[in-house]
């Protein structure tokens, strides 16, 4: 073989090295815990204790720190993900149930269900920045990719609110259907999804013109399924904006919608009560979390089908993956 074959071969077998695995985290509502698994095995690989009612959970953008809303608890725990130990709490209004990051590692705004209102929290100096006054039931969080616009939904006021990054204050509201849930911006923030668990739609909301619009509300129809099972609660789209996925609660499906038209294309068999979700860092996979059957599915994105289901803890609730 000629010289500079041996030294080119090594070069091509790195770019065709496989994706690295990362972790994924899921936390047990009932089961108090976490459980860690593996993405390229999908084997478990821990499972730690991590408060009372842990249910929201996400990771600094440098994998550095991982979030967990304790509800029961009124409080966010602060953990390694790493060795999994718990660093320190971060403080929280009563009943923290979701909550986002700013892009930028920090603040955390904390969706806090009891007291009506959203705390903002610098996840360095572990202190309260502002309490903003929202609806009843506080729960969807989310951040626009330009880090202006903070969303919250409250599931009783049935609307998601508009609030300035850098005043905390409410600049506009969009009635929605009953219960909204959660909220997620395209990756362009052109975009606004906001599920409503009991309306059993998905608002589709115009964010690129100076008053937000709803545009488009999105239902689900599934032969066998009765149209009350039919609650749509996570919501996640790919960066480039071609597909939305929604999980569909005790319809045990997650829909997978055009994000050109909005229509829904196919359902998605998963497991029971599905609540929410998460992409890998490449979107090769969707993870579902599946809270009465104790399990996630896998979905293979591309392929638009499911190639896995894992038992993890009790009643499983949220779950994020760990950035590469």
């Amino acid at each position: 073989m000629p010289r500079f074959a041996l030294v080119f071969l090594p070069a091509v077998l790195m770019l065709a090295s496989p994706a690295e695995a990362n972790k994924v985290f899921v936390s047990n509502e009932r089961g108090n815990s976490v459980t860690v698994l593996d993405s390229k095995s999908w084997d478990v690989i821990a499972t730690f204790p991590a408060g009372n009612r842990p249910r929201g959970i996400t990771i600094s953008p440098d994998g550095k720190e991982l979030y967990v809303c304790s509800s029961d608890d009124d409080t966010v725990r602060v953990f390694d993900p790493e060795s999994y130990e718990e660093l320190h709490t971060l403080p929280s209004g009563p009943d923290p149930e979701l909550f986002a990051l700013n892009p930028a590692g920090s603040p955390l705004y904390i969706a806090n269900e009891d007291d009506n209102l959203v705390t903002v929290v610098d996840v360095k100096t572990r202190q309260v920045l502002a309490e903003v006054p929202v609806g009843v039931e506080p729960e969807g969080v989310a951040v626009s990719p330009d880090a202006k616009t903070l969303i919250n939904t409250s599931e009783t006021t049935n609307m998601a609110h508009f609030i300035d990054t850098s005043t905390y204050k409410i600049v506009h509201n969009v009635l929605v259907d009953q219960r909204p849930r959660y909220a997620e911006f395209t990756a362009d923030g052109k975009k606004l999804y906001v599920s409503s668990e009991i309306g059993g739609t998905v608002s589709v909301i115009d964010v690129s013109k100076p008053e937000p619009t709803i545009e488009k509300k999105i239902s689900f129809a599934v032969p066998g399924v009765l149209p009350e099972w039919l609650q749509p609660v996570g919501v996640k789209a790919t960066k480039d904006g071609s597909r939305v996925f929604v999980a569909l609660g005790p319809a045990n499906r997650v829909a997978v919608i055009d994000g050109a038209t909005d229509e829904v294309l196919d359902y998605l068999l998963v497991g029971q009560r599905v609540w929410q979700m998460a992409f890998t860092p490449g979107e090769e996979f969707l993870i579902t979390t599946n809270g009465n059957s104790n399990d996630v599915s896998i979905i293979d994105v591309k392929s638009q089908k499911v190639i896995r289901s894992v038992q993890v803890g009790e009643q499983p609730w949220g779950v994020v993956v760990a950035p590469n």
